[in-house]
C-alpha cells in the first residue's frame, strides 16, 4: 500500500500526474451527464420502456455507488496506481460493451462495468494525490483545488459534449468517447505515477459483498420509488433488505480480523462530519444541476446544445474560486466556517432559484442564482474532501477516499431521487403544462435547498476546530486541511 506519511520525490512529474487524477475525477462525472440528452434515441435504437429508461443512468450511479468501498480498499491492499490502471482498463471495456449493444440488457450490463471501473479509479485517484501532494501542505491544497474544480467541469462537459455528440455523431460516441482517453490515460500513467507499496493481506470479500449489496439495494429501492410509490410496500421492504445488509456488513467489520473497513476509522476527528456535509451537499447539488437543466430545456425552451451551453458560466465560476480563491480562504480562516458558510450559499441560491418562472429569462432567473450556487459549492467542496482524507493513519488513505466517494455519490443518488419524487409530487410531469412543469422544478429546489442548510447546521455541530498548531509555516502558506 501507498504510504502516504512519505511524500513522493519532488519532481515536475507530480503535476502531470495530477493532470491525470484530475482527468479521473472529470471522466467519473461526466459519464453520469453525458448521457441524458441521448436517451431518447438509445430508447428508439434499443426499445427501452419509458419506465426502465432511467436506469440508463442508475446502473451507472448503482454499480458506482455500491462498489466503491470495495475499490478503496483494494487500492490499499493491493497499490493505488495498480488500481487505478485496472479500473480505467474495466471503465473502457464498459464503454465498448454500452456503444456496441443491440439490447436493453446488453447497454445495462455495459453501464454496471463502466461504474464498477469508475469504482476503482475514484479512490485509486484520491490515494496518489494523497500520496503525491500529502507530505507538502503548501501544494495539496492546490492539488485539492485543481482535482475539486474538474468534478463540475466533467458534470457541464457531460450535458454540453452529450448535445454536440448526439446531434452532428450518433449516442454511440457518449460511450466511445471514453476509449480513446482511457488509452490515452493508460499509456501516460506508468511513467508518471508513483508506484507505492501493495500491503500483502486478505481482503473482506464477505463484506464487499454485503455491503455493496446493501449499498445498492437500498439506492435501488429509492430510485424505484417515485415510480411504484413512497406509500408501497414494495418499496418499504427493499429499502429495509437493504439497510439490513448495511446493518449485517457492520456487525461483520466489528468482528473481523482484517475487516473491509475498521470501524475505529469512524473515531479519526471530523471524519464522520466531514462526510455527512459531503452526502448532502452532493444531495442538494446534484439534484439543482438536474433539475436547472430541464428548467432550460422544457420550460425556456432552448436546444440541449444551447441548454449546456447556458451552464458554462457556474462551471467557470466554480473552477475559478477553487482553484485561486478557495486555497487562500482555507488558508486564512480554516476548513470549517468555509464548509458552514459554503453550505449556506448554497442553500441561498437555491432557494432563489426556487422563484423561477414559466415565462422568465436565463438572464433574470437562472444566472444570478446559479452562480450564489456555485459559489457555495466553490467554498465547502475541498475543505470538506480534505478534512474526511484528514486521517491519523496514512495506511487507511485508500479507506478514507473509498468513504468519501461514497458518501457523495449516494448522497448524489438519494438525492437526486428524493428531489425527483417532489417535483412530481408538485406537478413536473406534466410537459404539456409550463406552469405545472415551473412548480415541480421550484419545489425540487427548495427541497435540494434545505438538504444544504441541513448540511451547514450538520457541519456546524459536528466539526471540530483544530487547536492552532504550534508550527512556524512561512507566510501564505496554507494550513493543514482537517
Amino acid at each position: 500500500m501507498s504510504d502516504l506519511s512519505a511524500p513522493a520525490p519532488a519532481s515536475p512529474r507530480r503535476w502531470t500526474a495530477l493532470a491525470l487524477i484530475a482527468l479521473a475525477q472529470f471522466m467519473v462525472i461526466m459519464d453520469t451527464s453525458i448521457i441524458g440528452v441521448a436517451l431518447p434515441e438509445m430508447q428508439s435504437a434499443l426499445g427501452f420502456s419509458q419506465e426502465d429508461l432511467s436506469w440508463v443512468f442508475n446502473a451507472y450511479v448503482v454499480a458506482f455507488g455500491g462498489l466503491l468501498l470495495l475499490g478503496g480498499k483494494l487500492s490499499d491492499v493491493f497499490g493505488a496506481k495498480r488500481l487505478f490502471v485496472t479500473g480505467w482498463a474495466v471503465l473502457a471495456a464498459g464503454s465498448a460493451v454500452a456503444g456496441l449493444a443491440g439490447e436493453a440488457w446488453v447497454e445495462l450490463t455495459g453501464r454496471a462495468v463502466q461504474g464498477a471501473g469508475s469504482a476503482l479509479i475514484a479512490p485509486a485517484a484520491l490515494t496518489l494525490l494523497m500520496t503525491l501532494f500529502g507530505g507538502r501542505p503548501q501544494e495539496l491544497t492546490k492539488a485539492f483545488a485543481l482535482y475539486g474544480a474538474a468534478a463540475p467541469a466533467g458534470g457541464t462537459a457531460g450535458v454540453f459534449l452529450g448535445g454536440l455528440i448526439t446531434q452532428y455523431a450518433s449516442w454511440e460516441w457518449v460511450f466511445w468517447i471514453n476509449i480513446p482517453v482511457a488509452l490515452g490515460v493508460l499509456l501516460a500513467t506508468p511513467g508518471v505515477m508513483p508506484d507505492g507499496a501493495a500491503r500483502r493481506g486478505s481482503v473482506d470479500w464477505l463484506g464487499a459483498v454485503t455491503v455493496t449489496l446493501g449499498l445498492a439495494v437500498s439506492v435501488y429501492a429509492v430510485v424505484r420509488a417515485p415510480e411504484t410509490g413512497w406509500d408501497a410496500a414494495r418499496t418499504w421492504l427493499v429499502l429495509g433488505a437493504g439497510l439490513l445488509l448495511i446493518a449485517a456488513f457492520v456487525g461483520l467489520q466489528a468482528r473481523r480480523r482484517a475487516p473491509l473497513m475498521r470501524l475505529g476509522i469512524w473515531r479519526s476527528p471530523n471524519l464522520a462530519g466531514a462526510n455527512l456535509a459531503q452526502l448532502l451537499m452532493a444531495a442538494a447539488w446534484i439534484p439543482m444541476w438536474f433539475f436547472l437543466n430541464l428548467y432550460l430545456q422544457q420550460v425556456l425552451g432552448l436546444e440541449a446544445f444551447a441548454s449546456g451551453a447556458a451552464l458554462l458560466p457556474m462551471t467557470a465560476a466554480i473552477m475559478l474560486m477553487m482553484i485561486v480563491l478557495a486555497p487562500r480562504l482555507i488558508a486564512r480562516f480554516g476548513p470549517k466556517p468555509l464548509i458552514v458558510t459554503g453550505l449556506l450559499a448554497l442553500a441561498a441560491g437555491m432557494v432563489w432559484l426556487s422563484f423561477v418562472r414559466p415565462d422568465g429569462s436565463f438572464a433574470v432567473d437562472v444566472l444570478p442564482a446559479s452562480l450564489l450556487a456555485a459559489v457555495g459549492m466553490s467554498l465547502a467542496f475541498i475543505p470538506s474532501l480534505g478534512t474526511a482524507l484528514a486521517i491519523p493513519d496514512p495506511t487507511e488513505g485508500g479507506l478514507a477516499s473509498g468513504i468519501v466517494n461514497t458518501s457523495y455519490q449516494v448522497g448524489s443518488a438519494l438525492g437526486l431521487a428524493a428531489m425527483t419524487a417532489v417535483a412530481a409530487a408538485n406537478g413536473a410531469g406534466r410537459l404539456d403544462d409550463p406552469q405545472a412543469l415551473t412548480d415541480g422544478f421550484s419545489a425540487a429546489f427548495l427541497g435540494a435547498a434545505l438538504l444544504a442548510l441541513a448540511g451547514a447546521l450538520a457541519s456546524l455541530l459536528t466539526l471540530r476546530t483544530p487547536a492552532p498548531a504550534a508550527d512556524a509555516r512561512p507566510a501564505g502558506e496554507p494550513a493543514p486541511l482537517g
